[in-house]
């Protein structure tokens, strides 16, 4: 595990933008697993500015998001097909057939796991799985539960995670109750993990992630078992590291 600290937002996202940049120079057909929520907006960003500067190309590349709400019209603005086209994929090159998001609309939502876990074996191994962390240590949609799923599948969204992620929806009533997520298998046998993680909220559980025991009641402390870990924190969520 490398875990690195920074003192600004800039710093940071600039480091976070070059491991994922630094996977594509070297790979150009790399698999990317992506994620969405406020922490990885400005690496995104970050990556846009650098692809405008013609620093890379995204054209031969893949990649795979973690998760998706079921129900959520792709055109709503808080789906996060919507998030990622406003976010990054209309700034980059990478072709529309190449970027692949589960459907959280599918009229059979486990036939659809099954289809997303499918397309990403006939892919190969992620090169780089991009993370974030929930309060309650979810990664993905991964809620703590006494087992976790393997592989994607449909979960039951954790109140505290629906009231963390009612601020993007005019109301809590909005937040979908389900998501389509990859599973924490899926996500550990990625060749690389970044986890990104800002802000004093997420202290308390940044150390029990990566310090605490090893337990489904903590997804995230699963990623202590991974051999290529970089974990970017600001001093903030790192105040509570040992």
């Amino acid at each position: 595990m490398n875990v690195l600290v920074f003192d600004t937002d800039d710093k940071l996202n600039e480091a976070g933008a070059n491991i994922i940049s630094g996977i594509v120079q070297t790979s150009p057909r790399a698999v990317l697993g992506l994620a969405t929520g406020g922490t990885p907006i400005g690496i995104y960003r970050q990556l846009a500015a650098d692809f405008e500067r013609g620093m890379f190309s995204f054209r031969n590349a893949v990649t795979f998001n973690l998760d998706e709400y079921v129900g959520l019209p792709e055109d709503h603005p808080e789906s996060y097909h919507s998030y990622m086209r406003h976010h990054l994929f209309r700034h980059i090159d990478l072709p529309d057939a190449q970027a692949h998001l589960p459907n959280g609309n599918a009229a059979d939502p486990r036939a659809e796991c099954r289809r997303y876990d499918e397309l990403i074996e006939r892919h190969g191994q992620i090169d780089l799985q991009l993370l974030g962390l929930g309060h309650n240590g979810h990664i993905g949609f991964n809620e703590p539960a006494h087992a976790l799923t393997k592989g994607t599948h449909v979960v039951e969204l954790a109140e505290a995670t629906r009231k963390a992620n009612a601020r993007y929806f005019l109301s809590l009533d909005e937040v979908p109750c389900q998501a389509i997520t990859m599973g924490v298998g899926t996500i550990l046998k990625a060749k690389k993990i970044l986890l990104v993680v800002k802000g004093a909220d997420k202290a308390d559980i940044v150390a029990k992630a990566l310090q605490g025991p090893i337990t489904t009641d903590c997804p995230a402390s699963l990623l202590q078992t991974h051999p290529n870990l970089i974990v970017l924190l600001d001093r903030a969520a790192a105040e509570k590291l040992g």
